[in-house]
């Protein structure tokens, strides 16, 4: 029986660590720890959930089923189940995360070189997915390329911030704005949605179960033990990273107050902590998490739709491409702005059938429990994404409860939960 060496082991923690930390995480946390204020733990704990805990938990859920979100899905009807693994893919692919991965670094890295023109970000994003191409076309050696080489640079360059924003002094910690000042751990859980890491679980799943087979694993049990401990390392390192730049954040107030965004908290506190080669370590720093996690999208997304298709793997990483570049050159701006919303709607449905895989054995008949929840959480969450994006909706629309969290859809999904559950046992 073929089994993994320790360093395999620990290079797919590695791998899988990195494949999660792009730019998006890197930036998010900073903001919300400056808006939060003196609530800024309380902001982290719900952020943590979402960034860090429903990620772990999905790999574990898809380690299970062969890394398939399909498979991890089919209780709600082949048709439902084929649609919300398609809409996973393209969000965290071409549409919305792939394109992001360019236009986060380009902005925070290298635009203060080359300058904020469209040719400037249209010559950039070609040489970028050039590269993300050239590692994708070779799936098989995404272990070595990744788990080896950019894992341990990227790993370096976080360590290097986290640990400067550990060292310096926190400083002034004003009072919490916004919906820190009531609810800062729901606020910060719904922030936790802008990472993608948990619609990226349900993408990297694949990448991480072929990475093990590549190296000769064909146990099941084996397999799905590698890629829990793979989780668990990268759980560990998203949680340090994610607690480092909360502390920055925190002590941001100095070199970047009311900042608008995480791109200028970090960019200010490196040039401050850094000096003059300060920006040169981060646009490096962006570029390697933001290629980590390309590579690992254009390979998990050409990998599905090539099996669901006649078309073969190698054409569908120049397709993924293709439009990811297009898409990129619409500019960073426009695309938070329309993926925030969408995320709002599609996270509730993907966190139920994530969390409801693991009860599988407990229901007489999965489909019965599991299609019902889902339908609701995902009508609600089209309202708290319709919201989100400032939509006029009916009065009682937008005062149900836990709406002003954004989180409607938890309690009505609660609530048929438990009928459905009542419903499966009575049934047998």
């Amino acid at each position: 029986m073929t089994s993994l060496r320790t360093r395999d082991i620990v290079a797919l923690g590695f791998m899988t660590f990195a494949l999660f930390i792009g730019a998006g995480n890197i930036i998010f946390p900073p903001i919300v720890a400056q808006q939060a204020g003196e609530h800024v733990w309380l902001a982290a704990f719900g952020f943590l959930i979402t960034a860090v805990g429903l990620p772990v938990i999905t790999i574990i859920a898809l380690s299970r089923v062969e890394g398939s979100i399909q498979i991890l899905s089919s209780p709600l009807g082949k048709i439902a189940s084929l649609i919300l693994t398609i809409t996973c893919y393209l969000t965290v692919g071409p549409l919305f995360a792939t394109p992001r991965t360019a236009t986060v670094s380009y902005e925070i890295g290298f635009s203060s070189y080359l300058g904020t023109s469209s040719s400037s970000l249209l010559i950039y994003s070609a040489i970028y997915f050039s590269v993300v191409t050239l590692i994708s076309l070779y799936p098989n050696k995404i272990l070595d390329t990744v788990g080896y080489v950019l894992s341990p640079l990227k790993i370096l360059s976080l360590a290097i911030l986290g640990i400067a924003a550990m060292m310096i002094p926190t400083g002034f910690v004003p009072p919490a704005i916004n919906n820190y000042v009531d609810s800062p751990v729901s606020e910060g859980f719904v922030n936790g949605y802008l990472t993608m890491d948990t619609l990226g679980a349900l993408v990297f799943g694949i990448v991480i179960i072929q990475a093990i087979r590549s190296r000769g694993v064909s146990n099941p049990k084996l397999i799905t033990r590698y890629a829990v401990i793979a989780s668990i390392i990268s759980g560990i390192g998203l949680t340090v990273v994610y607690l480092s730049l909360f502390k920055l954040g925190l002590g941001s107030h100095e070199v970047a107050a009311n900042a608008s965004n995480g791109a200028v908290i970090l960019h200010a506190y490196v040039q401050h902590a850094f000096g003059d080669l300060g920006s040169i370590f981060l646009s490096a720093m962006i570029f390697i998490a933001c290629m980590v996690t390309a590579i690992g999208l254009t390979c998990a997304c050409a990998e599905y739709f090539s099996s669901i298709t006649k078309i073969g793997y190698k054409v569908w990483v120049f397709i993924l491409i293709g439009f990811s570049f297009i898409i990129s050159n619409l500019g960073l701006t426009k695309l938070i702005a329309f993926s925030v919303p969408v995320l709002s709607a599609i996270y509730p449905p993907a966190i139920v059938v994530i969390m409801l895989s693991f009860g599988w054995k407990f229901f007489n008949h999965p489909r019965r429990v599991i299609a019902p929840v889902t339908a609701v959480s995902l009508v609600f969450g089209i309202l708290d994404g319709l919201k989100v994006a400032n939509f006029e909706l009916p009065y009682a629309l937008t005062h149900l409860p836990l709406a002003e969290q954004n989180l409607a859809w938890l309690i009505p999904s609660l609530v048929v939960f438990a009928i459905a559950v009542v419903i499966d046992k009575v049934k047998k």
